[in-house]
């Protein structure tokens, strides 16, 4: 039985002295860096979006962070930041800094034209394509916002949203 113990001890010894002659350390693995191309206001908490049934590359995508707070959600002025990434037919992929883990809300936007405003018609109807974090119905309107709140309990998690066009 001591055979082992000295045996796994010389292994550790082995193993730790390999590790920092390739030039890792001891510790604990760092945590994982934000990709570089993440926007927003830098923190240590971001999260990929994945805007899926975007029709052309033509103009931008928008994606517009919002708090946990039901009274800003859709308000003039009501959001954290927008940030624009170029649309790709298909699927955009995208990443931005939240400020903290915590519970937000996303909506996303084809920006068509480019002119980096959400386009309605007359009737105040949405002439571009959106989406909301859960993908919910918006078949009798603007979802709830309790519909579309997302928990971000950790950096690097995901998220997928469809876009609807009108």
């Amino acid at each position: 039985m001591k055979k082992g113990i000295k045996f796994r001890s010389a292994l550790a010894g082995l193993t730790t002295a390999l590790a920092l002659s390739l030039g890792a350390t001891a510790s604990p693995a760092a945590a994982a860096e934000a990709p570089s191309y993440c926007q927003g206001p830098k923190s240590d908490t971001w999260v990929h979006v994945v805007v899926e049934g975007v029709r052309n590359s033509n103009g931008l995508i928008g994606v517009t962070l919002y708090d946990d707070d039901s009274s800003k959600f859709l308000a003039s002025h009501g959001s954290m930041y927008t940030e624009r990434f170029k649309a790709k037919e298909g699927r955009t992929s995208t990443c931005i800094f939240v400020p903290k883990t915590g519970v937000y809300a996303i909506v996303v936007y084809h920006d068509e034209n480019g002119n980096r405003k959400f386009d309605r018609s007359g009737l105040g109807l949405p002439t571009e394509g959106f989406g909301f974090t859960n993908n919910p119905s918006t078949l009798a309107g603007i979802p709830t916002f309790s519909s579309v709140r997302l928990n971000i309990g950790k950096t690097n998690l995901g998220t997928k949203i469809t876009l609807r066009y009108p």
